[in-house]
């Protein structure tokens, strides 16, 4: 069992103080996703972009409580993610930084790759988005159609199609998995700065976690240079799955994360509307439990990043959970409970949307039996 040492025990209280002011700007973001931009100065949302950029990137603009807490590992990125997501899980993936794709770059990217990504983000408004699933195949990287082909005259050109990406419309810098060949050893990710010709995007209408501004991403010959494909500098085998399968260990222990922040949220809603309801203080207990199967996945994550299993556990095991709280919640209150509770609704919409993220429950259930 994980437990916290004393630095993350008050880097946890830290975050946990912009809960509040992220609830407060959650139902406008959601009515409206396109006014992300006003609350760029959200207290949550600066914590966000710092926490999940690598400090030595961060320069002289570092903040005074990055400089005390160590935020490069796992655990702590996702000790903090679960917090702020008890404030709004939708508001973080709607932040501008690195996200997703930030961790494509720190597993495959050279050190110029990185200084490159990470310095056309360094204003702290630019947003990010990670490229992987496909209309029809989800995030299967062995059945991807997506092309990486040689341009005759200097570098690539990519074609196909990736649906559901966060921040795809928003997106001034991108990490997109392509193939160059039928095997899976031809897997590459690539950069893609934007706008760029033959790039298309259009928000998808989606009924949770609108803030993200999940979108569909058409590539028509888009012109990619050398220097931006990821892994060249490593050998065959650790350039485009190997990649891509310590990203989603990095993604699923976070989408956890996130489905556990929001049920917590959802069950202090029904505690602060029902003072002394019983019922709460159990489920508080299955949550607290829930966030330690997190908190040693993202351990694992730590200690060993090419192990699928715990990290499948915690997203299979939170993202269910979050889903039960929400129709719990909505019983708690009795009839009519989500007309009468806007910010509760958005919750119980926003928990349905963890378990399609980087393979629904069944996915990762045959990832466990894979590995046991």
């Amino acid at each position: 069992m994980t437990g916290l040492d004393p630095a993350l025990i008050a880097m946890r209280a830290l975050f946990a103080e912009a809960v509040p002011d992220l609830r407060s700007r959650a139902l406008s973001v959601d009515a409206d996703p396109t006014t992300i931009g006003a609350h760029l100065d959200a207290p949550g949302l600066e914590i966000v972009r710092g926490a999940t950029t690598p400090r030595r990137y961060l320069g002289s603009s570092a903040p005074d409580w990055i400089r005390a807490h160590d935020t490069d590992s796992c655990l702590a990125r996702v000790v903090g993610t679960v917090e702020l997501a008890r404030g709004d899980a939708a508001m973080l993936t709607a932040s501008p930084g690195p996200s997703l794709a930030g961790a494509v770059v720190d597993a495959l990217g050279s050190e110029a790759q990185k200084e490159y990504f990470y310095d056309a983000i360094g204003d702290g408004a630019t947003w990010t988005f990670f490229a992987m699933t496909e209309p029809g195949l989800g995030s299967d990287a062995t059945m991807m159609g997506t092309r990486l082909d040689r341009d005759p005259d200097g570098g690539y050109r990519l074609t196909g199609t990736k649906r559901y990406i966060s921040n795809g419309t928003r997106g001034a810098v991108g990490a997109v998995f392509a193939r160059t060949g039928p095997s899976p050893l031809s897997i590459r990710a690539v950069l893609v700065e934007c706008p760029a010709d033959g790039f298309t995007a259009r928000p998808l209408d989606m009924t949770g976690l609108r803030g993200a501004r999940i979108s569909e991403l058409e590539f028509d010959g888009t012109p990619v240079r050398e220097d931006m494909v990821l892994g060249s500098h490593l050998r065959l085998s650790q350039r485009g799955v190997w990649g891509a399968v310590r990203t989603f260990n990095y993604m699923r222990v976070h989408i956890g994360a996130l489905a556990l922040g929001t049920a917590m949220a959802i069950t202090e809603y029904v505690q602060r509307h029902r003072p002394g309801f019983a019922p709460a203080d159990v489920m508080t207990a299955r949550l607290l439990a829930a966030r330690q199967v997190v908190y040693d996945a993202a351990a694992s994550v730590d200690h060993d990043p090419d192990d699928q299993r715990p990290p499948s556990v915690a997203k299979l095991h939170a993202t269910g959970l979050a889903v039960t709280v929400a129709h719990w919640a909505a019983t708690a209150l009795g009839p009519a409970s989500l007309l009468g509770h806007p910010l509760l609704e958005k919750w119980c919409r926003d928990v349905y949307a963890f378990e399609f993220m980087d393979g629904t429950s069944n996915i990762q259930r045959l990832q466990i039996a894979r590995d046991l």
